[in-house]
């Protein structure tokens, strides 16, 4: 476990009922963005919980920062290089926006008064509204600034763009993309939107049903990804080992498979050919199409 990457699980396992998440394992290099996509109850927050120590866990080991976390530990001086965002605003509304800064300096040694009141400033959010007041995309654009402005080596967030409109969320990734330039700064994001991951991450990781399916190079997945479009007869020469999964309708089979170049040398396309029925074509595969095919199948 060294200091290139910002987390690393090992074996992470927790149990409730009806629910496992089972011997997650994965790595978070520094300096990257990381995108972990899966469907509502996938295991998604139960992971970032276990993350930041805010849950017991029932096997495993979890390192953030190189520091190796235990539920319930008193020293939680660690967490001041940890912006954590979650879905929802957490300032009790009645405060005003300049109010943050004074609650937020009491709880962070490494508080940054000139960098909020720029980001508040940038975000155009006036520091004399009620929290209340604000609109859902000024409360989450606070909670990011205010995430951001403790010397946060380490950006956590758990749907923060989930029900903001595109222009807002386009505003929001790009401050995730100038978090990251210098390198020393790393950003694990969990979202349903996977536009948005497509956009900015380096990695994603696709958890399923409480299993991590794979952690991938993004540009590398949307690369060797893609989703053939062919008669059901010639679906059936497509070699198993690289199909994800398939979706089958009366006048079309889709399949998404993994690697677009073993297909090719596999021969399929000259033997697809002469089955006679239409001709076939492949696709570019979104990371919306792979988590609905893995989804499905």
């Amino acid at each position: 476990m060294g200091a290139e990457n910002a987390i690393t699980v090992e074996n992470l396992t927790k149990r409730y009922d009806g629910f496992t998440l089972k011997d997650v394992s994965f790595q978070v290099p520094s300096g990257s963005i990381v995108g972990f996509i899966g469907e509502n109850g996938a295991g998604k927050s139960t992971t970032i919980k276990a993350l930041l120590g805010l849950m017991p866990i029932d096997g495993g080991q979890i390192e953030v920062l190189g520091h190796k976390i235990l539920a319930g530990e008193k020293d939680v001086t660690w967490r001041e290089q940890i912006g954590v965002v979650f879905d929802e605003c957490n300032f009790p509304l009645g405060l005003k926006v300049k109010d943050v800064q004074k609650v937020m300096k009491n709880i962070y040694r490494t508080w940054e008064e000139g960098k909020f009141r720029d980001y508040m400033e940038r975000f155009e959010i006036p520091l004399n509204k009620k929290i209340k007041e604000l609109s859902k995309g000024m409360k989450m654009k606070l909670s990011i600034a205010a995430a951001l402005s403790h010397d946060s080596r380490l950006l956590i967030l758990d749907e923060a763009t989930s029900g903001l409109d595109p222009v807002v969320r386009s505003e929001i990734l790009d401050i995730f993309r100038e978090f990251i330039e210098d390198e020393e700064h790393t950003i694990f994001i969990s979202s349903h939107i996977t536009s948005d991951i497509e956009k900015i991450a380096d990695y994603v990781m696709l958890i399923h049903k409480g299993r991590l399916l794979f952690t991938e190079d993004k540009d590398k997945l949307l690369y060797n990804y893609g989703i053939v479009r062919c008669s059901k007869k010639q679906a059936q020469l497509i070699p198993g080992d690289i199909i994800v999964g398939k979706e089958e309708r009366e006048y079309e089979t889709s399949v998404l498979i993994r690697d677009k170049n073993k297909l090719e040398e596999s021969g399929f396309f000259r033997e697809a050919e002469q089955t006679g029925s239409s001709s076939c074509v492949v696709d570019r595969a979104t990371i919306e199409d792979m988590l609905l095919y893995i989804v499905k199948s």
